[in-house]
Formats: C-alpha cells, sequence, structure tokens
C-alpha cells in the first residue's frame, strides 16, 4: 500500500507501518499498554475499602493502623506502590523479546512476551492443583 498512488492510503499505510513490531514506538506503546492494563486490573479487581469493612467486621487489624478508614487508606498506598513494581515487571517482560531481538538482530524468535506470561501463568496454575490434589490424597 506504500505505493499507491492515493495520497490518503499512503498516509494510513505510512502510519501503520510506523507501528510495525520491529519499531521502537511499537516497544514503547506495548510498555504503557501492559502497565496501564495492569493498573487497570488491579483497580477492578482489588478494592480496598471492602477489605477494610471485612477485617473490621471479622475482629482483624493490621499492626499499628486503626480499623476502618486508616486501613482503607494504608491498603491503598501498598497496593499501589506493589502494583508499580508488577506493572514495571510486566512492561518489561512484554517487551523483552523485542529488546533481544533489536540487540541481537536474531528476528525469529518464537516465544513474545506475552506469550511468555500465559506460560508461566498457565504451569503456576497447574502446579498449585497438583498440589491441592496432593493435599487431597493425604487426607
Amino acid at each position: 500500500m506504500a505505493s499507491a498512488s492515493n495520497g490518503i492510503l499512503q498516509k494510513i499505510s505510512h502510519t501503520l507501518l510506523t507501528f510495525n513490531q520491529s519499531s521502537w514506538i511499537y516497544a514503547v506503546a506495548y510498555f504503557v499498554l501492559v502497565f496501564l492494563f495492569t493498573y487497570f486490573y488491579t483497580a477492578v479487581t482489588f478494592d480496598p475499602k471492602q477489605i477494610a469493612t471485612n477485617l473490621q467486621k471479622n475482629g482483624a487489624f493490621i499492626p499499628g493502623i486503626r480499623p476502618g478508614e486508616p486501613t482503607e487508606i494504608h491498603l491503598g498506598h501498598i497496593v499501589g506502590r506493589i502494583t508499580l513494581v508488577g506493572a514495571l515487571f510486566l512492561g518489561l517482560i512484554a517487551v523483552l523479546p523485542l529488546i533481544v531481538q533489536a540487540i541481537s538482530g536474531i528476528t525469529a524468535i518464537a516465544i513474545g512476551g506475552t506469550a511468555l506470561l500465559i506460560v508461566v501463568s498457565v504451569v503456576l496454575d497447574l502446579l498449585k492443583k497438583v498440589d491441592a490434589q496432593l493435599s487431597m490424597r493425604e487426607y
């Protein structure tokens, strides 16, 4: 499409080729999206207010932190810091194959960063299930 005579098609083609997997713009955009979706997923799945309420209802507490809203604020800060480190790590793992391709010049790397994350997640889940089955056999 880059050799099309239509000017609009040439601009669209040039824009799409800018985000080719071998470009650094693609790697940066991919890292940022993985980073942002990690924060989004954590915000959706972990509710500090609900956890603080459940702790208070069950008579549990975090040492040095008062129950209720201070616990909620404390949990929010802790989750924010953990999510920052986790999001940076996941973003790095996602773009690691692109970095290896750029450094080594080998373009035939078979597994991508996202596929690597999925494989590790499936293996960890499988290990948990096997451990649960072994624990059940003991009883």
